[in-house]
């Protein structure tokens, strides 16, 4: 049947019919079940357009020439009325290339779903692992990947170097209760004249979705990490911390949040910590205040889990590391790197009143004023058999140690050989590059992609714990 044909036989129709026919234009394709003769008779004029004979693409783009230049000469002198009729064949041609992409999306789909060796169960739990940004491009791929990123479990770790409060907010309710971590902003730094744009501003509660239905998606929430974050208003951003009650990790790092609100919410709110990272870049927002010290004592004594704390650059004093230290009976890991004050001396009263502490991991990098004899005191107390469960201490730095004399010591003399022999266990790093060098444990701005990557790698054995213990979780919640 020629397009002349078709084109006379509409024209005969009513106006209503007419109205009809162009809405069907836009409609999608009715199942078999509600066919009616005009469908079934549709579908013929389409088959016979599949089965054309097989011609060069030359003769055919000929055929369709001729074909539609007689149903524009058969039409009518109206200039309008042959407009409709190209705006109808250039419809139906856009339909018909619409209907082939969707065939080919689907056996693209049913390739891939014969293809892919994983169970859809597997391919979500791999997603899971990715950042939310590789997931996005993964569920762009196809239609299978697609409803795999689309599982709520997919996005149970949040993961994302740049977003804005709306795109934070949607991840998180398309998480749902499998949420369990959250990790934004960029872990390291870049220099320059401008490097603004590595830091992520909020213009308010950025997590204010964790509130969400009385706050159940803040409880499910177990790991929070906050790198380079800016808020402007965050006296109103603390207010989330009411909500993740089960929370264990957090992390804090160049933010420009007053610490003392901080430590006052989470004392009320968060007991079950296990590992608290808090780090800043502004000596002010670092400053400790015995209001602020008295806050930060009253979290750690009230966390009766925590074994990891990791404070850099705050302005600890010797008495406030001591207090800090016997306050928690069960810290495995301390780090009080680029504390402008210790001097060490704190050392000496854990070693007498701490003699039994669990603690293994001792970090004190780039501390200016620490002193070369509180280290060789430190050894000695080690040697005595204090410490017993440490395993690893490091008071490296760019600017050696102070000595008696008050000058810089760059080659102390610690008793390394008779600690090997008798702490076999313990490894001490006490590297202290002299200026000539070249190799540099940085200091200040430019250490801080060195040290936050070394944080990133700190407790990988414990993150697979993490992912142990939600995996049975939620074999408690499908009960």
């Amino acid at each position: 049947m020629s397009l002349s044909c078709c084109w006379s036989r509409s024209k005969q129709k009513s106006g209503e019919n007419k109205t009809l026919s162009t809405f069907s234009l836009m409609d999608p394709p009715t199942s078999p079940a509600a066919q009616n003769p005009s469908s079934l008779h549709s579908d013929s004029i389409i088959s016979s357009l599949l089965s054309f004979p097989a011609s060069t693409p030359f003769s055919i783009a000929c055929s369709f020439d001729r074909e539609l230049e007689k149903a524009l000469a058969s039409a009518s002198d109206d200039a309008s009325v042959q407009d409709r009729l190209l705006n109808r064949t250039i419809q139906l041609a856009s339909l018909l290339l619409d209907s082939t992409e969707r065939c080919f999306r689907k056996r693209a789909s049913a390739h891939n779903s014969v293809a892919w060796v994983l169970p859809p169960e597997l391919t979500v739990k791999v997603f899971s692992k990715l950042d939310t940004k590789s997931l996005m491009q993964a569920a762009a791929c196809c239609t299978m990947f697609n409803k795999c990123a689309m599982d709520r479990s997919s996005y149970a770790h949040i993961d994302l170097t740049t977003a804005d409060n709306e795109v934070v907010c949607t991840m998180i309710h398309r998480a749902g209760k499998e949420l369990r971590s959250i990790k934004l902003g960029h872990v390291t730094r870049r220099y320059g004249p401008d490097p603004a744009p590595t830091s992520i501003w909020f213009n308010g509660p950025f997590l204010s979705s964790l509130a969400y239905n009385n706050g159940f998606l803040g409880s499910r929430l177990r790991s929070l990490r906050l790198y380079n974050i800016r808020w402007m208003t965050s006296s109103s951003s603390f207010e989330v911390f009411s909500f993740c009650s089960n929370l264990t990790d957090l992390r804090i790092v160049g933010s420009n949040c007053p610490f003392r609100q901080l430590f006052m919410t989470l004392t009320k709110k968060c007991r079950l910590i296990e590992h608290l990272c808090l780090g800043t870049y502004f000596p002010l927002v670092g400053t400790m205040d015995a209001s602020t010290v008295s806050h930060l004592i009253e979290l750690v004594t009230k966390s009766p889990n925590l074994t990891s704390l990791t404070l850099l650059c705050f302005q600890l004093t010797n008495e406030m590391a001591r207090n800090l230290v016997e306050s928690c009976r069960k810290l495995k890991y301390l780090n009080f790197s680029r504390s402008p004050k210790i001097n060490g001396h704190f050392l000496r009263d854990l070693g007498n009143s701490c003699k039994e502490s669990p603690l293994q991991t001792l970090v004190m990098r780039n501390c200016v004023k620490l002193e070369e004899k509180e280290v060789l005191e430190l050894c000695n107390t080690l040697l005595k058999g204090n410490f017993k469960f440490i395993r690893h201490i490091d008071v490296s730095s760019n600017n050696g140690l102070v000595s008696d004399d008050g000058r810089r010591s760059y080659k102390p003399k610690f008793p390394v050989e008779k600690l090997k022999e008798e702490r076999p266990d313990v490894t001490l790093v006490a590297d202290f590059p002299l200026e000539r060098s070249g190799k540099r444990y940085h200091v200040g701005v430019e250490g801080d992609d060195e040290e936050l990557k070394e944080i990133e790698m700190m407790e990988v054995e414990n993150d697979e714990e993490d992912d142990d213990d939600d995996s049975s979780e939620d074999d408690d919640d499908d009960v």
